[in-house]
C-alpha cells in the first residue's frame, strides 16, 4: 500500500513538474528579481545601484506615468463594462431557438481565434484618414436626411397603427411585429416619394476623423485609445460570449416555465432568472476582463509610430517603454517599479470587484 501511494505521488509530481518548474522560473523568480530591481538603478549593462524608494517617488512625479495610469483605469472600466454587456447579449441571442444557430455561433466566435498582430494591422488600415471607417461614416452622414425621414415616418406609422388598435380595445403592443413590418414598408415608400419630390436631399458631409495620429482627447481618454477600445472589444467579446453561453445552457428550463406561467415577459425572465443565475459566470468574465484590460499591451505596441506615444500609453506599455526605450538607456528600476504598481492595482481592483461587485454564487 505504501509503495502504491509513493508511486502515485511520484507520477503526480512528474505530471505537475513542468508546470511547477515554469511557475518557479517565470513567475516566482521573476517576481523576486522585479521586486529587487524596483529598489535599484539598473540599465542592464552596469551593476545595479540600490536607491531605495526613489523609483516609486519618481513614478508619481512622472507626467507620462500619471497619464498612463489615467488611460489604463479609464480603458479598463469602459472596455470591461461594454464587453460584458455585449457578450451577454450575444450569448442570449445565439442561445435562442433560431434557424442557423450554429452558423451565428461560429461567426461570432471567429474574431477570438484571429492573430492579434493581424487584427491590429487590419484595424490600422481600417482607421486611416481615407480608410473604411471614415468612408462608412461619410456615407451615413451623406444619407442622414433619408435615414432620419425613414425612422421618423416608421415611428409615426407604428404609433398610429397601434393607437388605432388600442382605441378598438385590442391588446396591441407598441412593438407589435405585424404593424412594425407594415410601418417599415410605409416609411420606405414615403422616403422614396419625399426624395422624388425634392423634399429630402442628400447632404454633402465628408468625415475625415484622424483616429490614430492625433493627441485629441475625447472624454476620459485620447481618441486613439477609443479606437483601440473598439478593436479590443471586437477580439475579446467572442470568448466571453462562449462563457456566458455555457452558463445559459446550465440554467434549468423549469425556472423559465414557472415565470411564463406567472405571466412574465422575456425581459422579466432575463432580469429575474438569467442574470442572477449567471452570477458565477459574470464574476469570471468581469475578473478576466479587468485583468486583461489593465495589462493590455500588444495592441498598443503594434500601433508603433502610427500614433503618438502620449495618445496610446498604458501602464503595461509604460513598463516596456522604460525597459526598452527607443534610442535611450534602459531604466529597469523604473520599469520594475511600474510593473509592481500595475500588479498592485490589478489585485486591488479584482479584490474590490469580488467584495462589492458581482458575487461568485448565483442568487437563488
Amino acid at each position: 500500500m505504501n509503495s502504491l501511494r509513493f508511486r502515485e505521488q511520484v507520477y503526480g509530481w512528474l505530471l505537475a513538474g513542468p508546470f511547477v518548474l515554469t511557475l518557479v522560473v517565470f513567475f516566482l523568480y521573476a517576481l523576486i528579481r522585479t521586486v529587487y530591481f524596483s529598489f535599484t538603478e539598473y540599465d542592464l549593462f552596469s551593476e545595479a545601484v540600490w536607491v531605495g524608494f526613489s523609483n516609486f517617488v519618481a513614478l508619481f512625479k512622472d507626467d507620462l506615468f500619471l497619464l498612463a495610469l489615467g488611460n489604463t483605469i479609464a480603458f479598463s472600466t469602459i472596455v470591461t463594462v461594454i464587453q460584458t454587456v455585449l457578450a451577454l447579449g450575444l450569448a442570449i441571442l445565439v442561445n435562442a431557438k433560431i434557424r442557423g444557430k450554429a452558423f451565428f455561433r461560429t461567426a461570432f466566435y471567429l474574431p477570438s481565434i484571429l492573430s492579434s498582430a493581424a487584427v491590429t494591422l487590419i484595424f490600422i488600415w481600417f482607421y486611416q484618414k481615407n480608410g473604411y471607417l471614415n468612408g462608412f461614416l461619410t456615407s451615413v452622414a451623406a444619407n442622414s436626411p433619408y435615414l432620419t425621414c425613414y425612422v421618423i415616418t416608421a415611428v409615426i406609422c407604428q404609433l398610429v397603427l397601434v393607437w388605432r388598435d388600442r382605441l378598438r380595445g385590442l391588446p396591441a403592443s407598441w412593438f407589435d411585429p405585424a404593424w412594425a413590418i407594415l410601418s417599415c414598408l410605409l416609411a420606405g415608400v414615403a422616403t422614396v416619394i419625399a426624395s422624388m419630390m425634392g423634399w429630402v436631399e442628400a447632404a454633402g458631409h465628408v468625415v475625415e476623423v484622424n483616429w490614430l495620429n492625433t493627441r485629441e482627447e475625447v472624454g476620459p481618454m485620447p481618441l486613439t485609445l477609443w479606437a483601440i477600445v473598439i478593436q479590443n472589444i471586437y477580439t475579446t467579446i467572442p470568448t466571453f460570449m462562449l462563457l456566458f453561453l455555457a452558463g445559459l445552457q446550465g440554467i434549468p428550463e423549469e425556472l423559465y416555465e414557472a415565470t411564463r406561467i406567472d405571466g412574465a415577459n422575456k425581459w422579466q425572465q432575463h432580469w429575474h432568472i438569467t442574470i442572477p443565475q449567471l452570477a458565477p459566470v459574470t464574476f469570471v468574465v468581469i475578473t478576466f476582463g479587468i485583468i486583461g484590460t489593465l495589462q493590455m499591451f500588444d495592441q498598443v505596441a503594434l500601433l508603433g509610430s502610427a500614433a503618438p506615444l502620449e495618445s496610446r500609453i498604458t501602464l503595461a506599455y509604460y513598463v516596456y517603454h522604460n525597459a526598452f526605450p527607443p534610442g535611450g538607456s534602459p531604466q529597469i528600476g523604473m520599469a520594475s517599479a511600474a510593473s509592481l504598481v500595475l500588479a498592485f492595482i490589478t489585485l486591488v481592483v479584482v479584490y474590490i470587484q469580488k467584495i462589492f461587485g458581482v458575487k461568485e454564487k448565483a442568487n437563488v
